[in-house]
This record gives C-alpha cells, sequence and structure tokens, in this order.
C-alpha cells in the first residue's frame, strides 16, 4: 500500500517496515480483535481491505469470512500474503495504488464493505475518492491518524469542525469508535490512531442536488476559516441566496449545519 501508517502484524509472515512508504505494523493482537469485531464480518459480505500490509486484519477476517479482496500497493508483499492467506481463504490482490481502484467496478453490481487503515498522507483523498462511490459501499471501517478522526467526526463549533467533516457527514453517518495507542505498532508512530466507521446515506436521502456546486461551496466556505461567510463566499453565494437559505451571511463556516450548507449549495445560481 503507498502508505504513511499502516495496521499491520506478523501474524502470517513478517517485513521489515519500509521508512520510504512510512510503515508502521499493527502488532497488538487486542486491537486486532477490537478492529475484527467492529467489522463483524457476515456470511454474504464482500470485503475489501486496503492495504493489508502482513495481513494484521487480514488473516484475522479470513479466519472468519472465506472470501477477501486486499488492495495493495507494496508489490514486496504480494507473494507472502498470498502463501500466507492459502490455508485460511480465497483472497484476491488487487495490486494498485487505492486512488486508481474503481469501487464501483469491483462492487459489480452490489455493494462491498471496505475495512483498512488509510496513510496519513492521502487519507483525505482516499475518503473523498471513497464518496465518488458510495452507492456501491454498504460501510466503511478505517483505522487513520486520531487527528483526522476527530475531524470527520466533529459537530458545528468545533475547532476542528471543517470541509472534511461536513463533506463526510453530508453523505455518511460518521461514528469514532475507539482509539488505537502507538504502542500497538511496530515501529510506533508519534501519533495517536482511531478506528471509525462509515455508512453511507441513501442517495436519495442525502438531498445534494449538484456534487460540485455542493463540494464547491464547502470549500470556498473553509477556505479562509476567519473570514465571515459574506467574505468567504464573495462571488458564489450572493446576499439574496444567504437570505432564501436562511443563512446569515455575517456567520462563519464553522457555525453552520451541514444542513445549512446543503440549502446553499442548491439555491440557483448564475
Amino acid at each position: 500500500m503507498n502508505s504513511s501508517h499502516s495496521p499491520r502484524t506478523g501474524s502470517g509472515f513478517t517485513a521489515p517496515a519500509k521508512k520510504q512508504l512510512g510503515q508502521h505494523f499493527l502488532a497488538d493482537k487486542y486491537y486486532v480483535e477490537k478492529i475484527v469485531m467492529a467489522v463483524d464480518p457476515k456470511g454474504d459480505d464482500r470485503l475489501v481491505e486496503i492495504g493489508p500490509g502482513q495481513g494484521a486484519i487480514t488473516f484475522p477476517l479470513l479466519r472468519r469470512h472465506p472470501k477477501l479482496t486486499v488492495i495493495e500497493f507494496d508489490r514486496d508483499l504480494i507473494t507472502p500474503l498470498t502463501e500466507a492467506a492459502a490455508p485460511l481463504g480465497e483472497l484476491t490482490i488487487v495490486h494498485r495504488d487505492v486512488l486508481q481502484v474503481n469501487f464501483t467496478e469491483l462492487a459489480a453490481g452490489g455493494q462491498i464493505r471496505l475495512v483498512g487503515n488509510l496513510p496519513y498522507n492521502i487519507s483525505s483523498p482516499i475518503l473523498f475518492h471513497a464518496l465518488d462511490h458510495a452507492a456501491a459501499i454498504s460501510d466503511m471501517t478505517f483505522m487513520l491518524q486520531k487527528e483526522v478522526v476527530d475531524r470527520m467526526a466533529a459537530g458545528p463549533g468545533s475547532k476542528v469542525y471543517g470541509r472534511l467533516s461536513v463533506m463526510l457527514q453530508a453523505w455518511c453517518e460518521v461514528e469514532a469508535l475507539f482509539v488505537v495507542p502507538p504502542g500497538a505498532f511496530r515501529p510506533p508512530p508519534k501519533v495517536d490512531s482511531a478506528v471509525v466507521r462509515l455508512v453511507p446515506r441513501d442517495p436519495t436521502s442525502v438531498g445534494i442536488n449538484d456534487r460540485k456546486r455542493f463540494a464547491d461551496v464547502v470549500r470556498a466556505a473553509f477556505g479562509q476559516r476567519r473570514k465571515t461567510l459574506r467574505n468567504a463566499l464573495n462571488g458564489v453565494i450572493d446576499a439574496a441566496q444567504f437570505e432564501a437559505a436562511g443563512v446569515r451571511s455575517d456567520a462563519r463556516a464553522e457555525q453552520l449545519e451541514v444542513a445549512d450548507f446543503i440549502r446553499l449549495a442548491n439555491l440557483p445560481h448564475a
């Protein structure tokens, strides 16, 4: 995986962490089991793991579920993963950058469940990539840097409530589950990690008319956090539109509910 922090363990084989990929292998079985329990795979689930690494989550999942697809960027891990998984179940390996994987095609007309750890350096792009395929995803259980999970789950008024919070919460239910300390990894990272669950909403209930327009409004609103919305959205939303949406133009972005952003974005615009 093109990872800056990967949850991996030597439960099936061992390999040195690659500094250039920033790999940190999950080695604490207690947290491995907590993650597997959080996923709680059922018989007909179509599980897809991002970044299996040495199989920290892969092999316990295979013991619970006979078929698993994994996306791994590090070619040196492909053969050992395949060999170690053989006695446990059917492992399909997609050797690609996760950002180049079409989750909708992978779902093949159904829905997949995404599992894994997202690298610090591209966690937001991966999350937004998953949103693009939300209709093909039933849920996502991810381990990320705790600071990112805090932002994902934050509500209005929080110092860490921002673009990531609004974009994810517009399309998904977001639930922070538990913290994973640095000592659970080999070598230990310098920050805490956390596990989060995202459940995509029914697309018909989201209420966003134009995905790009919504994204543009949210990006502009949080682009200059200290400015009022009147100034931050100058040229994007005018005074009449603020009034029509029932949103105060002298408010700041972090004060708005997700529904407020949706109303603003849904208004007719020139």
